[in-house]
Formats: C-alpha cells, structure tokens, sequence
C-alpha cells in the first residue's frame, strides 16, 4: 500500500504475501497458507492499533489517503450544493461548505478541504485557511441561522495561515467573530474532528454543542513539531512532545475537551472510507436526534456552559507576609 506509515510495514508485508499466493494459477493448493496469514494479520492488526502511540496517531491523523471534506460530503450526504466566496475578499479553496441533506433533513455544511497531490495541496493552501476562508463560514454559520438549519462542521487542519497577507486581512478578527457568533448560534452545531484539529484554525468552526473526534484524530493548540521546538529547541523531538500534550481523542474526553468518540475501521479511516463513513454517519444521526427538539434558548446556554468548564483549575490564596 503506498504511503504506509512505519508501523504499518509489518501488516503490509503480510498483505503483500497474501496478495501474491492469491495470484497464483490454483490459488486452492495454499488456501490453508491464506487462511493462515489471514488469521495472523487480524490479529497483528488488532494489537497494533490497540497499542498506538500518541505520536502514531497523529501520523494516522495525516496520512494523506485519510477523507478530506469533500470525500466526506460524497460519503455522508446529499444534494451538496457548494457555496462559494465571503462577499468582502475572495473565496478561499481551504474551506469547503454548502448546503446539503442529511437522511432528507436540510443542513448547513463545512470544512477544512487539503490537497492530495502538490498542485491541489497549493490550491488549497495545504488545509490552512485565510481569513476570507473563515468569512466565508460566518455567512454560512448566519444563513444556518436566518433558515433554522443544523450545522455540521467538519475539523481537519494544522491550523489558520501563518502569513503577513493573512494578518494584514485580519485573521484573529475573522476568528473571534465566528467564535462570538458561533457561541450564540439558535441552531444545532456538531462539530468533528476528522483528522488535525490545530489552534485557533481548528477552533473558529468548532464551537458546537457536540464536539466529537475520530478515532485516531488529533486537537491540540500547536503541533508536536512546535511545541518541541518551543520546549526544548528541537523539533525532532516532536513523538516526545505528542506524549505529554495529551491530542488523542481518549485524553480530550477524559479531560472534558471533546464530547465522544466515533470510532474507526480497523487500520483507520484511510483504510475504509465507506466504513468509516457508515460509522460517522451513526454518530451524526444520534447527535443530531438529540439535538433537534432542543429550544434555541438551552442550545445557546448549554453550548456556553460546555466550553465555560473546559479548562477548569483552582486558585489557592498566598499566606500573608509579615
């Protein structure tokens, strides 16, 4: 399988050698062998992903055949009506959103869209929006608004562009606003992190009543690279970084940060993309289920009171000096 991550070798060598007795021309004279190797391989598949590092996962998290939001609006919905441009600059290719339906229900869409080959992943800006990108879902999180749609965002990205024309455009301006805007939304918002949740990049559509990850996802305030760099001046040691940061999907949920897991086929998404499709789409029926009769009024405060209690510390008072 190309792009196979270190880890994966194993299991691929065993693929290749399953594949090539599969080939032969009496593939009934080594059926015990496949069944043999089949046997071995679910179970080296099994205890591998059950044992993944941090650093492993977000490898997962990147791997360039995993579904991007265009992949996951063929596998979720239909009717995907793309809706481009923010009316005030342009429209950026590194969100991807529109109108769409979702088991005949109308809902409000978006996402971070990278790019597979070179020429798509500078189109696109390699996942990484502008600001006009994070305009672009102001005026869809408004129109979810003004029609009463659920909105559904979908989170894979390392985190908002880093450049001086991004700044000069306002890029925390157009950050803080969604985020305001988001907080008072009078319509269902779930939020998914499919892949990379970076930074503020990954947090100016994440601001949902439910915020849920893929199973080998990654969300945290910088990547491994950077935090290591920061710590201690060497990005090299970024799998030491991933360890102590706690991005997986099962830290952020005991730590109060995300809301569920939804999980993955064996081997991960970019394995099975119509599995992993049948699976998101369960835990998108559920949510939304729960979420459609609630009042705009208890969606409004239940969603401030979710992120009010993320980050919860105490304060100690200092004995007073002499």
């Amino acid at each position: 399988m190309p792009d196979a991550l270190d880890f994966e070798q194993p299991l691929l060598e065993i693929e290749t050698r399953i594949a090539e007795l599969q080939a032969v021309e009496d593939p009934s004279s080594v059926r015990d062998e496949i069944a043999k190797l089949d046997e071995r391989l679910t179970r080296l598949r099994q205890r591998t992903f059950a044992s993944l590092t941090a650093w492993q996962r977000t490898q997962l998290a990147r791997h360039p055949r995993r579904p991007y939001m265009r992949d996951w609006c063929k596998l979720l919905f239909d009717d995907f009506l793309e809706l481009h441009g923010d009316r005030l600059f342009g429209d950026d290719a590194a969100i991807v959103g529109g109108l769409a339906r979702f088991e005949g229900r109308s809902v409000v869409v978006l996402g971070h869209q990278k790019g597979r080959d070179t020429r798509e992943k500078i189109a696109r800006n390699f996942g990484m929006p502008h600001p006009e990108g994070y305009r672009k879902a102001h005026r869809l999180f408004e129109m979810a608004a003004k029609f009463g749609k659920p909105v559904l965002t979908f989170i894979d990205t390392p985190g908002a562009y880093p450049g001086v024309g991004a700044e000069e455009r306002g890029q925390a301006e157009a950050i803080a606003r969604n985020l305001r805007l988001m907080a008072g939304l009078p319509t269902p918002i779930i939020a998914v992190v499919t892949g990379e949740g970076g930074s503020g990049g990954a947090l100016a559509i994440g601001m949902g009543n439910r915020v849920l990850m893929l199973e080998y996802a990654v969300y945290s305030v910088i990547s491994p690279e950077g935090c290591a760099a920061i710590l201690w001046g060497d990005a090299g040691k970024a799998a030491e970084a991933a360890e102590v940061m706690k991005t997986t999907a099962p830290d952020l949920v005991r730590l109060g940060v995300v809301d569920g897991i939804v999980p993955e086929p064996v081997g991960g998404a970019h394995r099975d993309w119509d599995g992993a499709g049948a699976l998101l789409k369960a835990a998108l029926r559920q949510e939304l289920a729960a979420l459609a009769q609630t009042p705009p009024d208890e969606l409004i405060g239940d969603r401030y009171e979710k992120f009010r209690r993320i980050g919860a510390f105490e304060e100690t008072a200092s004995p007073a000096r002499a």
